[in-house]
C-alpha cells in the first residue's frame, strides 16, 4: 500500500502528460502530481493506524495516564 504513492506519481506522469484537461486552473499533469502528494498524506495516515505497532502505544499512553 506505501507504493502506491511511488506507482502513481512516477509511473503514471507518462500516461497522463498532458495540458488538458485544465482542473482547477491547473493543467492536467500538474493536478495528477496535486492528487498524489495529498492521497499520500492520506495513505500514510491510514498506515499509522493501521500499524499494531502503534496501536500497541498508544493502548500504553491510554493506561498510563487512567
Amino acid at each position: 500500500m506505501a507504493a502506491l504513492p511511488f506507482i502513481g506519481i512516477l509511473i503514471g506522469i507518462p500516461f497522463v502528460n498532458q495540458v488538458e484537461p485544465l482542473i482547477l486552473g491547473m493543467p492536467f499533469v500538474l493536478a495528477w502530481i496535486v492528487i498524489w502528494i495529498v492521497l499520500s498524506a492520506v495513505i500514510m495516515g491510514i498506515i499509522y493506524r493501521l500499524d499494531p505497532a502503534n496501536r500497541q502505544a498508544v493502548n500504553e499512553a491510554a493506561e498510563a495516564r487512567s
